[in-house]
């Protein structure tokens, strides 16, 4: 960690991917079997990079490429906002398209299969927070993708009630991944605050509605959280940007309930679908 609150990232190794015709850098440390790592807005922050390190200690593979903002930049009010409005007019993310089969999906999914092909295995993990939060879902059209994870996953952006409902993938994709439930025992992992308005309630009764019990939903009392974070020292609080904590692994994450215990879930869901 560099003195001015920038993580240099230094302990990860740094390469590139290029998948029709589009090329971002990627982040990759750890050995064991693979996790997609999809980083929250406004980009690879410290809390993110340190979300990364927690599944290498825990025995995994893990690539996490650099989608948006400036990576190791740590989280500040008037990037976050820029950052966001970025993505809000984003071609590749189409933040407000329902239904969408995004670009940036399918550039993740090419990685995921070079994932896979590098770590082994039967498969791989996805974890997508916040804006990339859905993108878990999207990989799980592909069979390698054992163990998808939606981190508050908040698009579409929730501007109407048919917005919030919606999945942020195409029906067809919908279909796939509720037969890979149904025929493979594909479980899917979402988390979310109570409260937290970009992630609505409304998107969490939609998946149920949808995946069925193959949808698992933790949704984190934010009373216990706020409790949490009032015994710790003011130094060591998370920043606050928004009424209600959001990011579950990311920004909001505190060492204690009920996040380290989301936490714990997410690393037993791809212990136990990811070793052989």
């Amino acid at each position: 960690m560099g003195t001015d609150g920038w993580d240099d990232l230094s302990d990860f190794t740094v390469d590139t991917f290029t998948h029709d015709g589009s090329t971002k850098t990627v982040y990759r440390a750890g050995e064991g079997p693979g996790v997609l790592f999809m980083h929250e807005v406004p980009g690879i922050t410290p809390t993110n990079a340190a979300f990364a390190r927690r599944l290498v200690d825990a025995g995994f593979t893990v690539a996490m490429p650099d989608l948006f903002g400036d990576a190791g930049r740590p989280l500040e009010p008037l990037y976050a906002g820029a950052s966001m409005a970025k993505l809000c007019i984003s071609r590749e993310f189409r933040a407000f398209a329902l239904r969408a089969d995004r670009p940036i999906v399918r550039w993740l999914r090419a990685l995921g299969r070079d994932l896979h092909a590098r770590a082994g295995g039967p498969g791989i993990g996805a974890v997508g927070m916040c804006m990339t939060g859905g993108f878990a879902l999207g990989l799980a059209v592909d069979d390698h993708v054992l163990a998808p994870v939606l981190s508050q996953p908040s698009l579409p952006v929730a501007v109407t009630p048919l917005h919030a409902r919606d999945l942020g993938i195409p029906d067809d994709h919908a279909d796939i991944v509720a037969d890979r439930c149904r025929d493979e025992g594909l479980c899917i992992l979402g988390l979310r605050f109570e409260k937290d308005l970009l992630a609505p309630a409304a998107r969490f009764r939609a998946l149920a509605e949808r995946f069925g019990d193959a949808f698992e939903a933790v949704e984190l009392d934010v009373g216990e959280w706020k409790r949490t974070r009032a015994s710790l020292p003011e130094d060591e609080r998370p920043m606050a940007l928004t009424p209600t904590p959001h990011a579950v692994l990311g920004g909001d994450y505190l060492d204690g309930p009920p996040t380290k215990d989301a936490l714990q879930r997410v690393l037993d869901l791809f212990t136990d679908r990811l070793t052989p």
